[in-house]
């Protein structure tokens, strides 16, 4: 189930958040997920927030579908970019061998740290084979909330590589770094780019 309090949040501040995240074109880890992907291809956007990247991806010509927890999410999306975003949870993700691609980009850290591995399996069945899974998380230990209130899984970069390794994912690539977000704070993050296993 999603976190009440950390869903609150973004159906409040959806046009904050959207503002803060708002860089105009895709960045280098969009780039690089979008190579990877065939031309065309249909893309899982989980935790879409304001659907910009799915809308990025739309201009590319992929097919995002893009879905979020948070009400106040899906309503600026689709308010904004006719993009045909909807409401659904982590644990909504049961489709089998549909998409080329699942984009989940700082979403799943919301999730609580012991469903990783079965959310990790859902997105693995939810692709087609050698389909392309990007996942961004923050890097840490344990679970806490920030100050405005938003539950926090974090891994280490070796858990998070073992997490995708037993979900039936190749790693292709890990990008770290440090952002700052809406709670202001300079935080260390990881990104990868996985492959399904054939």
């Amino acid at each position: 189930m999603p976190d009440a309090k950390t869903i609150a949040f973004y159906d409040t501040a959806a046009e904050r958040y959207a503002n803060l995240t708002d860089t105009g074109t895709p960045n280098e880890n969009l780039l690089a997920f979008m190579a990877l992907l065939p031309a065309g291809g249909f893309v899982l956007d989980i935790g879409c927030g304001p659907a910009r990247a799915s809308v990025q991806m739309r201009d590319a010509g992929f097919r995002p579908d893009p879905v979020d927890a948070s009400t106040g999410m899906i309503e600026l999306a689709n308010k904004t970019h006719d993009i045909g975003a909807h409401l659904a949870t982590f644990d909504d993700i049961d489709m089998v061998d549909v998409y080329d691609g699942v984009w989940a980009n700082f979403s799943l850290l919301h999730a609580a740290h012991e469903d990783l591995p079965r959310y990790l399996s859902a997105i693995a069945k939810s692709l087609h084979s050698k389909g392309i899974f990007h996942i961004a998380m923050k890097v840490g230990t344990g679970v806490e909330r920030d100050k405005i209130d938003r539950l926090y899984s974090y891994v280490s970069v070796p858990e998070l590589r073992g997490l995708l390794n037993d979900a039936g994912f190749d790693v292709l690539d890990v990008v770290e770094g440090h952002e700052v977000g809406c709670a202001g704070t300079n935080d260390p993050f990881v990104v990868m780019r996985a492959r399904k296993h054939a």
